[in-house]
């Protein structure tokens, strides 16, 4: 099934207000949405990897999918959903940051995260297809049209073998084709 991003910002905001009171969640939206990693390498992160991490640091983690090393920005956003998960649980340095019922050896599988993100799209009333992969392509969604990133980084940040995949997460659509077209040069 194909997802969609979230394209307005009153969308995350609602979401994030949504999670206020689930620690957890919250700080793993922030993470999926300010970060553009897949969400296999942010359930990969364990408690050590970035409990002591501040504002600015490189968090630095090696891909899942590609094997390649990877790094995200510790923002504000993500150091304070990771200070407030931080003081609910008890957590050693080896354990999940995302840890699943079974225990701090299991991380929450992707699957639970696609289900996470559509009920917290539901709950908004925000129609059309949300999944975990949804976060990824949020970052993507408002690198470009929220800041103008180019999509040359937007690639070069997510690893992407081939211009073509990075096109398709960026979700350049017809009417801005067409947009570009009626300018007068």
């Amino acid at each position: 099934m194909k997802v969609e991003p979230i394209t307005n910002a009153k969308d995350i905001k609602s979401i994030k207000k949504l999670l206020a009171d689930q620690p957890r969640n919250r700080l793993l939206f922030i993470l999926g949405i300010n970060t553009g990693l897949r969400v296999q390498d942010i359930l990969g992160l364990k408690v050590g990897d970035i409990k002591h991490a501040k504002i600015g640091d490189r968090v630095v983690l090696r891909e899942k999918k590609t094997q390649k090393e990877n790094v995200f920005m510790v923002n504000k956003d993500i150091k304070d959903a990771l200070d407030d998960y931080l003081k609910t649980i008890d957590a050693k340095d080896d354990h999940f940051l995302f840890k699943s019922r079974k225990g701090s050896n299991y991380a929450i599988t992707t699957y639970a995260v696609t289900m996470y993100v559509q009920q917290w799209c539901d709950a908004i009333h925000l129609p059309g297809n949300y999944g975990a992969h949804t976060l990824r392509k949020t970052w993507c969604y408002h690198q470009r049209k929220t800041y103008g990133t180019s999509w040359e980084v937007i690639a070069k940040r997510l690893n992407h073998s081939s211009p073509s995949i990075t096109r398709r997460y960026i979700g350049v659509k017809e009417e801005e084709v067409e947009e570009v077209l009626m300018k007068s040069i």
